[in-house]
């Protein structure tokens, strides 16, 4: 009995303590929320002068990031509303709205009267009814200069069949917050964690509200058991049988010393069942133990609800945190979670294997007498293998940008015209096109349609710069071949303002919406032409020079000018590493 009750102390001071230090945040926080409700209704004044909707093709939306992706329920629609875009100087928000047609490519801006206002880090679900719903809660507006942040609370439904926004104003939702979870359990919108953050203080929780599709009311749920701690970013998927939800990852911090934060990567896993009837269920927390490969733990993972009962994860970034630094490695792996078996697997693409097994079918067939040994000494050393290419393309800037390839070796001559034809049937044409797949990345969005993937945006860091990104990718989960590259990336629109630059270049009102690197003729001939005076400063290669002997002879020079770029916080392999990529790229331009 005595530890039992220590244990039940030990819970209720713990919600007591929540309790206060969201009291505190609330407090602190009023006054720099008052500030950004006056420049979000601002916004809002701007957003009311629309009165009709209207919807024009567009190129696809500009660079974001904390976005959401969203599949249409009946047609082979994509949903893209909200995100951010950081320039390295200011902050941008939006409440845009874009329809992506699957069939056709094509992006469409669809603007609708009185839509919510603009945001990131919310979230966002379809529901079938009506003629399909899109549900959106929550979420972040920051100030421009990224320094005061408003936590939103309110609940938003677009009728998808009729262009219409429409705010559910009810009582006993969720506390404002941003960086939750949000999924569909029956008629019910489940969601679970989040944070609210002020410039002084936070808190991160691991609440849990339902809101009821058919009478329009907020519940707030108090399950039995274990569940997640506190945290934000998280996976949330639906279980099969819509009973319940899984849990994994995330991220919260905490204040270890006086003004010293520290960051926790989650890695556990829990599931949230419901049991009994509507009018008497009850929810239960219970951890989950899976097996199999799990993903390395990161913070800024896309996640989706694939076919066959599995969550998909992919990319994030895992941060090494120092006293005053932060170093991260981003990643472009892809994960799946069965939650009928338990188990999670890497999503491995099977191109690269298939292409193994006909170079053994074709060495056979061609070569006789050739011993088992032979054919496995030639697979290490990889003469007909596929090829790992890593891209490094050069900003205008200097910044160095990596893109890995992996291009299929075409067939030797000695195989057969049959297997030819059935590699052709395959490969689908493969080899004509190199294999590709999306740069390491996080906080892209990601969702499901007709059983395949669509990843779009996020952004990665090089050094100290944030390079946002609005390239759109696709992959057949059924399959698992290939990535298909719907909107390729270029790297040249990327704007990136540093901290010297003149307070000139952020002239504008502040309801005009960031183009994500466009800039103005003037300042694109200036760049020019510092650009063109860099390049006729870097050490020149001397005629018959081979890379190894210009490396060797200019390599302080690379080495300074990588520092420059990536900052005095980089780590001195990345420097190196870079280094010497700018030094072969400039070799590769002028031999």
């Amino acid at each position: 009995m005595g530890k039992k009750g220590k244990k039940e102390k030990k819970v209720k001071g713990a919600e007591k303590t929540a309790a206060k230090m969201e009291k505190k945040v609330s407090k602190r926080s009023k006054r720099e929320e008052e500030d950004l409700e006056a420049l979000i209704a601002e916004f809002q004044a701007l957003d009311a002068k629309k009165t009709q909707v209207v919807e024009t093709t567009c190129p696809p939306p500009s660079p974001r990031l904390n976005a959401s992706l969203s599949a249409h329920a009946e047609k082979d629609e994509l949903i893209l509303f909200g995100g951010e875009f950081f320039n390295g100087k200011k902050t941008y928000l939006y409440n845009d709205l874009f329809l992506y047609n699957i069939k056709k490519n094509t992006w469409v801006k669809s603007e609708i009267p009185n839509p919510p206002p603009r945001r990131c880090a919310h979230q966002a679900v379809v529901v079938p009814q009506a003629g399909g719903q899109l549900w959106v809660f929550g979420g972040e507006f920051a100030s421009p200069d990224g320094e005061q942040f408003y936590h939103y609370k309110d609940l938003w439904v677009l009728h998808l069949s009729t262009h219409t926004w429409e705010q559910i104003k009810v009582p006993g939702g969720p506390s404002g917050r941003s960086g939750h979870r949000m999924a569909l359990s029956k008629r019910q919108l489940l969601v679970f964690g989040g944070f609210h953050e002020s410039a002084r203080d936070y808190i991160y929780y691991n609440d849990v509200h339902a809101f009821n599709l058919d009478t329009f009311t907020w519940t707030r749920l108090n399950p039995s058991g274990t569940g997640p701690s506190p945290r934000s970013a998280c996976q949330m998927t639906p279980t099969p049988d819509g009973n319940g939800v899984i849990i994994y990852g995330g991220y919260s911090k905490s204040r270890a010393k006086k003004d010293v934060d520290k960051g926790t990567v989650h890695s556990d896993m829990f599931l949230l069942k419901r049991e009994g009837k509507e009018d008497q269920e009850k929810w239960t927390w219970s951890r989950v133990n899976p097996s199999g490969v799990k993903p390395h733990p990161r913070t800024g993972f896309s996640l989706a609800c694939g076919p066959g009962g599995r969550a998909v994860l992919f990319g994030g970034v895992c941060d090494e945190e120092e006293e005053e630094t932060l170093d991260g490695d981003f990643f472009n792996d892809l994960y799946m979670y069965d939650i009928n078996k338990n188990r999670w697997f890497p999503g491995q693409l099977k191109g690269v294997k298939s292409e193994k097994k006909k170079r053994r079918r074709g060495k056979k067939g061609g070569e006789q007498g050739q011993g088992e040994g032979e054919i496995q000494e030639e697979q290490k050393e990889g003469a007909q293998g596929p090829v790992e290419v890593v891209k490094e393309i050069v900003t205008e800037d200097g910044t160095v940008m990596t893109i890995k390839e992996v291009i299929p070796v075409a067939a030797p001559q000695g195989e057969s015209e049959e297997e030819e034809e059935e590699e052709e049937e395959e490969e689908e044409g493969a080899a004509a096109a190199p294999l590709v797949e999306p740069c390491p990345r996080s906080s892209a969005m990601a969702t499901v349609k007709h059983g395949k993937l669509y990843v779009y945006g996020g952004m990665f860091e090089v050094g100290d710069r944030q390079f946002t990104l609005s390239d759109l990718y696709c992959l057949d989960l059924h399959k698992m071949d290939r990535w298909d590259v719907l909107v390729e990336m270029d790297p040249k629109t990327q704007e990136w303002l540093e901290e010297s630059e003149s307070e000139d270049e952020e002239e504008g009102g502040e309801g005009e919406e960031a183009k994500g690197g466009d800039d103005n003729d003037e300042e694109e001939e200036s760049e020019e032409e510092s650009d063109d005076e860099e390049e006729e400063e870097h050490p020149p290669v001397k005629a018959g020079e081979s890379l190894e002997d210009y490396q060797s002879r200019t390599l302080q020079y690379w080495l300074d000018l990588a520092q420059a770029n990536m900052g005095p916080s980089a780590k001195e392999k990345k420097v190196q590493k870079v280094g010497h990529s700018m030094a072969k790229i400039f070799y590769e331009d002028q031999a």
